[in-house]
């Protein structure tokens, strides 16, 4: 029985990590999208849940809330268009591909932009990717220096530093990591922040920024390219980027797979087994015999006389039943 119970609980984890690694039902490309003031550029969401009745599209300023842009019944040609969007932004439907276009970009059209669609009472949601419009001059003057960083190991620890030498305009000076080409949201947040201080007396405005990422344990869904960005008075600046290359190793892979293999046939094998035994045990209990062997068996009561004394020493007990096979050898 334990092995069974064993096999279940397998099962049972088996079902979990497949429930939680279902297929999305929407997909939308992901990373950075870069364009320039005054360029057009579209956005691709493809929608593969029959399930689905309503698709929408969502922008996300940096450090802001997600604002709606457009929504869209699944079987309807058009949709509609929110009042600020109006002008620049348009929904074009192609079969299962929805594409979100964006004409005369503008600084303020920088942000993350999200598909969402409405399955039942859920809402489910891309990616999501980064737009950054970059303007042709920039007034914030900045330097971002972002180290290379050598092929590293599954389970290993990441830290990135990023230091940005700044003069920032009036307003807010914010730092932000982003990943291009990873299988995770675009933007990150860390919960470390940022630290900034002046260089010298003599330049008060110019500062020095340094911000830090950190990963305990780095899987192959942590693979990329990482980018400091500086975001101040309404423009972002990004760094060269650091990639990230997560090093598996396929010896032990291989040989985790082939122990995996290995158990659940076993298991297969100790539950048929466990079967067999006890369906023949439960024929035995029910007294089912096949009919050659009801033939071949022969039953005989042996009575015991016994003497009076005999019987008075043994009045408690039960009257004993002595059966015996006699197999006969059919000519």
């Amino acid at each position: 029985m334990m092995p069974l119970c064993v096999f279940l609980a397998i099962l049972y984890k088996i079902c979990q990590v497949l429930a939680a690694h279902k297929t999305s039902s929407v997909i939308q490309e992901s990373g950075i999208k870069i364009a320039k003031v005054g360029e057009n550029v579209t956005i691709t969401c493809v929608c593969q849940d029959d399930a689905v009745t309503f698709l929408s599209w969502y922008q996300q300023s940096l450090g802001g809330k997600p604002n709606i842009i457009s929504t869209r019944m699944k079987h309807s040609p058009e949709a509609d268009i929110y009042a600020q969007y109006k002008d620049r932004f348009k929904v074009l439907v192609e079969g299962k591909k929805e594409y979100l276009k964006i004409t005369n970009l503008s600084l303020s059209d920088s942000g993350t932009y999200y598909c969402g669609v409405l399955v039942f009472n859920a809402i489910e949601f891309g990616q999501g990717v980064f737009l950054h419009v970059k303007s042709p001059a920039t007034s914030i003057g900045s330097a971002i220096d972002q180290p290379t960083l050598k092929p590293l190991r599954l389970g290993d620890s990441l830290n990135l530093t990023c230091t940005v030498e700044a003069e920032p305009c009036a307003g807010e000076l914010n730092l932000y990591w982003f990943r291009h080409g990873a299988s995770q949201s675009t933007v990150m947040y860390p919960s470390e922040g940022h630290v900034c201080a002046d260089i010298s007396q003599e330049t008060p405005h110019r500062r020095n920024c340094t911000l830090n990422l950190a990963i305990k344990s780095v899987s192959s869904a942590d693979a990329g390219i990482y980018y400091c960005a500086l975001a101040s008075c309404g423009e972002i600046i990004f760094g060269n980027g650091t990639k990230v290359e997560i090093a598996g190793s396929p010896v032990l892979v291989y040989l985790l797979s082939a122990a995996l293999g290995g158990s659940f046939i076993v298991l297969f094998v100790l539950a048929f087994i466990m079967y067999k035994l006890r369906k023949n045990l439960c024929s035995v209990c029910k007294g089912e015999v096949s009919s050659q062997d009801a033939d071949s068996l022969h039953y005989a009561a042996l009575s015991l006389k016994r003497s009076s004394k005999q019987h008075r020493q043994e009045e408690n007990l039960d009257n004993i039943c002595v059966y015996s096979r006699v197999k006969s050898r059919k000519v």
